[in-house]
Order: structure tokens, then C-alpha cells, then sequence
């Protein structure tokens, strides 16, 4: 049974620049939070300044019986707290605003620089471990976001207010204070650091059982098939009984937190209740002075919990931050190119460039030079290697000329797709060329590039949305009726007016509700809308029976007509009409020709022909 592991927050490893990076965030909308600071710091005043009023009212107006003086103190005092409450109000409300907003620019920036990595970044990381970024963790920096800011200093004044007005109130009271406190403040430190050891573990848990439930989700017919059902029922209610022991530890910990604060504060309460009364006695301390004391008494307490629990909240959002920020700080795809593509009129038998769509491309190069788009596809000596000590490309030298169908075929590793995916740019060579139209591919930029190709892969992915939607992501701008157009040839459009909505059926959940074959042809529709000068097909119709395939062939020979075609394919039936098939074995070509030529040889094309050698 396969492992899922999640190492759960920790505190961030550069604590500095993570907050730097994330208070440059803050600074875009640095008034803001200075206004939200400023609000707490009214709402903080007020609640501090009105118990301390407490000590005046009793003694100049209470104790003497005045009750007009009373009255108007009572009045002054509501104003004062009416006052900290809409400071209250509107520093929460602009904190959720100013919050909502940095974690929209932060998700954004996200996206768009993930967006700009190369395909290499991707292979090294697992789906889930990015997702995380853009859900666990934003949502982590979201939360503390929304709380942490404003509340850390709410708590950090109220309790340093507090403690300085106990002791302008009574010094040696506010000792007995200052001893609870500490008190307090050491069991939250050691309650805290054993729940998050116990919470680090429930994440570990959690992650184990959610990816265990995840893969039997999506492997159902493989479990039903071997009668499974039963091997991972127990599999589970192990993993399911040790995140039921990790959640009660951590619980346990965090439950017991509230509990004993909330009685030492009471002790510290009765204790401070108790020295004021024998103080007051005594003629030590006034009536007033103590009321008010021990009002602050009581809400000591609170703002020392609050704090400790939100400096650890801001620390996790921290650690989040950082994982956020290190990809963000991942190296982008780089494109160094200077030669673009641009839509091109013809006129006198020369070329111009033209601001409008006009059907024809041309390569324009730094010096203003118009190449026309043809397609022609060379390598020369083209050593690659997903890693250096391992070479799947050794010395591949081959051309496609414009209109030419190539087929490569060869057994599993031998580098086929490896080809295709140089030809887009996906991974840089290590050494040799690769030139479209006779340019060097690193000089043209990787858009423009791609812009010019359309690819069909065997993994077929269909987006949300509807059928004409998905046909349409060939060609943005295209009109129903090029997307109708492309979907009959690629044999598509009689199952699509067969569903009850037509084109405008929606797609969930990557084309779900269409067999295989019927989403690998609306790959295949989606790329003959784009009608590229280069067309690249990898196992793109391993999902069709052979005579939609036969059909599908027919279609895309009319609209590839003096066009490149690029054809991976283990069906040898489906490559007889290209003008060269490539056998690549182990990173080498060992034999090129035309189908009849390659039969002649009777080499390793003649014996997969035939049957007696397999593709592994």
C-alpha cells in the first residue's frame, strides 16, 4: 500500500524574508493597514481608558452621591465605548477587505507565474504538492490575514496596557498579576508545543488517509475486478484508527488550554479580590482604584491566550507563505527569442505584414525580414537527455519538408515522443539544431512558436464547458461554423448532434460522460480548428476503431494538404502513406524510408510488419 505524507506546518526557515516578500503585499495598500492599525489602537484605548474611568466615578461621584456628576461621567463613558465599538467595526470590516485583496494578488501572481514554468518543473512535482499552494496554503496566509494582524495588536496593547495600568493603580497588587501571568504564559508555551507536535502528526494522517481514499476512488473497476473490497476496507480502518488516536491527542491538548487559563485567571482574580479588600481595609488603596483593578484583573487573561495563539497562527501562515513564495521564486521558462510570427498579405509576389487576419504567416525577424511559414522541420546531430548522465537522444538527424507526412515508430523509451516534444520546445537540446523554415527554434519566441503547431497526445484532457468550447480552444475566434467544420473531420460531429443538447452539451470532470474515443476525436477536431502548418499526432487515434480512423485520416489529409505532419503510432496500418517512417530504437534512427522501401530491407520495419518482432 502506497504512502501519503504530509509534513504538516512548520515554523517557516527564513522567517525574515518570507515576511519581507509578504509585506511587500501589505505595501501596495500601506495606508489601508495604517488605518486599520490606527482603528484598533482606538478601539484598544477606549476599552482600556473606560475601566481605568471606573477609579473617578466611584470615588468623585458614587461614594459622594452625585448623582448629576454620575450621570454625565455615564454618559461621557458610553460615548467613549460607542466610540471603541465603530473603531471595532470598521477596522474589521477594511481588515477583511485589505486581506481579501492581498491573497487575491498573491493567488494571482501564483497562477500566473506557474503558468510560465517549464514542463521539467512539472515532471519533478507531484499534482497535489502544487494544488496545496494555491489551497492550503493561501487559505492559511487568508486566515491569518483576516485575524492575526489586527488581533495581535489589540492583544499585544491590551495586555501591555493592562499591566501598566495595574501598576499605576497599585504596584504591589499588580505583582500578584505578574506571577499568574507567568504562570499562564509558561503552560501555553508547553500545552502549545505539545499540540502542534500531535496536530503535525493528525496532517500526516490526514494526508495518508485522504490520498488512500482518493486512489481506491478513482481505481473502483480495478478493485472490483480482483474482489479487493475487503483487503482495503481493513487497509483503511488502519489508517482511519491512527487518525482517530492523533486527532484525540491533539484535541486533548488544545481542549485543556481554555480551561486552565480561564481558572488560573479566576484564582488570580480571587487572590487580587482578597489582598484589595485588606488593602482598601487598611487605608492603602481607595475604593475606586480597586474596582477598577480588578476589572483589568479579570481581563488580563485573555489578550495573553489570544496572543500566544496568534503568534502561532501567524507563524504557520508564515511557513505557508514560504512554500508560496519559494515557487514563486521558481526559475520561469526562459525565451530568448526575437523572431515572431505575423500575418502576411501578398502583393506584386511580396510579402507585407498586415494588421488583419489574412490566413498566411510569416516569421519576422529582429531585422524586419519576412520568412514564410512553411513548415519545414530539420534536426541536425540533436543529443538530448531528460537528465545529463542519461541520453535518450543520441545524434538524431532527420527532415520533414512542407506537405510531408513522418511517421517514427519504435518500442517503448526509444525517444519518439522525446522528438515531438523538442520540436514544441517543452526541453532544450543538449547539443545540435533544430530549425523551422531554416530558423534556429531557440531564436523564435516559445508562443509564437507553439502558435504555429497543434498537437494531439494519446492522454486526451477536455476542460469544463461545453463541446464547442472545448473544439474552440484550437481557435479562440473561431465561428460555429469552423467548429462544425472541424468536428466533421475529425468524424465527430454525428455523435455530437446525437447528444440532447448538441454542441452546447457541457463537459465535467475531464469529458466523463463520452467514451474514450469520442473525446480523442474532439482532441482531434480541437486541433484541425487551428489549422497549424505543423501537426503533430501522438497516438491520437489509439482510442478509434480503424475505420473512423481510415475516415479520420481522409479528413486530415485534406486540411494538412502542403502541410507538416509529425505521426507516433504502434498501429503500422495507420503510417503506410507517410512519405518517411522513422524506426528509432534507443535514440538512434536505424532505418528510414517510405512503406515499401522499408519492406525491401527486410529489417526491424519488416519484422514488426509482419509480426515477428513485437513493439515493447
Amino acid at each position: 500500500m502506497a504512502q501519503y505524507r504530509i509534513s504538516g506546518y512548520k515554523r517557516p526557515k527564513n522567517t525574515k524574508k518570507t515576511l519581507l516578500h509578504l509585506l511587500s503585499y501589505l505595501g501596495h495598500h500601506k495606508w489601508l493597514f495604517l488605518l486599520v492599525g490606527f482603528l484598533v489602537c482606538v478601539s484598544t484605548g477606549a476599552n482600556l481608558l473606560g475601566t481605568y474611568l471606573l477609579k473617578p466615578v466611584i470615588n468623585r461621584f458614587i461614594l459622594p452621591g452625585d448623582l448629576k456628576g454620575l450621570l454625565e461621567a455615564v454618559c461621557g463613558m458610553g460615548v467613549m465605548y460607542l466610540c471603541g465599538a465603530l473603531a471595532t467595526l470598521g477596522y474589521s470590516q477594511l481588515m477583511i477587505k485589505s486581506a481579501q485583496t492581498v491573497v487575491q494578488e498573491i493567488r494571482s501572481d501564483l497562477f500566473a507565474h506557474v503558468q510560465k514554468l517549464p514542463l521539467s518543473y512539472f515532471d519533478g512535482h507531484t499534482h497535489g504538492e502544487l494544488m496545496s499552494r494555491f489551497t492550503n496554503d493561501v487559505d492559511t496566509v487568508q486566515e491569518a490575514m483576516n485575524n492575526s494582524f489586527a488581533m495581535i495588536i489589540q492583544s499585544f496593547l491590551t495586555l501591555t496596557g493592562t499591566v501598566v495600568m495595574m501598576m499605576v493603580l497599585s504596584i504591589r497588587l499588580s505583582l500578584i498579576v505578574i506571577v499568574f501571568l507567568a504562570f499562564m504564559f509558561a503552560f501555553i508555551r508547553f500545552n502549545g508545543s505539545r499540540s502542534r507536535k500531535y496536530f503535525r502528526r493528525q496532517q500526516e494522517e490526514l494526508g495518508r488517509i485522504n490520498g488512500f481514499v482518493e486512489e481506491m476512488m478513482a481505481g473502483q473497476k480495478v478493485e472490483k475486478v480482483f474482489n479487493h473490497e475487503k483487503k482495503d476496507f481493513e487497509n483503511f480502518c488502519i489508517l482511519n484508527e491512527n487518525l482517530r488516536r492523533e486527532s484525540t491527542n491533539a484535541l486533548a491538548y488544545t481542549g485543556m488550554q481554555v480551561p486552565t487559563v480561564v481558572s488560573l485567571s479566576y484564582l488570580n482574580y480571587a487572590v487580587s479580590a482578597c489582598a484589595g479588600g485588606l488593602f482598601a481595609l487598611a487605608g492603602l488603596m481607595d475604593l475606586g482604584s480597586l474596582a477598577s483593578y480588578l476589572v483589568y484583573v479579570r481581563q488580563s487573561a485573555m489578550p495573553l491566550n489570544q496572543f500566544t495563539q496568534q503568534v502561532n497562527l501567524l507563524m504557520t501562515a508564515l511557513a505557508g507563505a514560504e512554500r508560496i513564495f519559494d515557487l514563486m521564486e521558481a526559475e520561469p521558462e526562459e525565451d530568448e527569442g526575437d523572431v515572431t510570427l505575423c500575418y502576411v498579405k501578398e502583393e506584386n509576389g511580396k510579402l507585407t505584414e498586415s494588421a488583419e487576419r489574412t490566413g498566411l504567416f510569416a516569421w519576422k525577424a529582429a531585422e524586419d525580414t519576412l520568412i514564410p511559414l512553411k513548415g519545414d522541420v530539420r534536426f541536425h546531430d540533436v543529443v538530448f537527455g531528460y537528465v545529463p548522465e542519461k541520453k535518450v537522444l543520441n545524434g538524431i538527424s532527420l527532415y520533414a519538408k512542407p506537405g510531408q507526412k513522418i511517421a517514427f515508430v519504435g518500442s517503448t523509451g526509444a525517444g519518439k515522443t522525446t522528438i515531438i516534444n523538442l520540436v514544441n520546445r517543452f526541453y532544450e537540446i543538449q547539443s545540435g539544431t533544430i530549425t523551422y523554415d531554416g530558423i534556429d527554434i531557440r531564436r523564435i519566441r516559445k508562443d509564437d512558436l507553439r502558435h504555429s503547431l497543434a498537437m494531439v497526445i494519446q492522454e486526451t484532457h477536455l476542460f469544463t464547458g461545453t463541446i464547442a468550447d472545448n473544439i474552440r480552444y484550437g481557435k479562440l475566434d473561431a465561428t460555429d461554423e469552423e467548429v462544425r467544420e472541424a468536428a466533421r473531420i475529425a468524424n465527430a460531429d454525428s455523435f455530437i448532434r446525437r447528444l440532447p443538447d448538441g454542441y452546447d452539451t457541457m463537459l465535467y470532470g475531464d469529458g466523463g460522460n463520452l467514451s474514450q474515443g469520442q473525446r480523442q476525436l474532439l482532441a482531434i477536431a480541437r486541433a484541425a480548428v487551428a489549422r497549424p502548418p505543423v501537426l503533430i499526432l501522438d497516438e491520437a487515434t489509439s482510442s478509434v476503431d480503424t475505420r473512423t480512423e481510415r475516415l479520420i485520416e481522409k479528413g486530415m489529409d485534406a486540411i494538412m494538404e502542403g502541410r507538416t505532419v509529425f505521426v507516433i503510432a504502434h498501429r503500422l496500418s495507420t503510417v503506410r502513406n507517410s512519405k518517411a517512417i522513422m524506426v528509432l530504437e534507443r535514440g538512434e534512427i536505424i532505418e528510414r524510408g517510405d512503406h515499401e522501401s522499408l519492406l525491401e530491407q527486410k529489417g526491424r520495419y519488416y519484422q514488426l510488419y509482419t509480426g515477428q518482432f513485437e513493439l515493447e
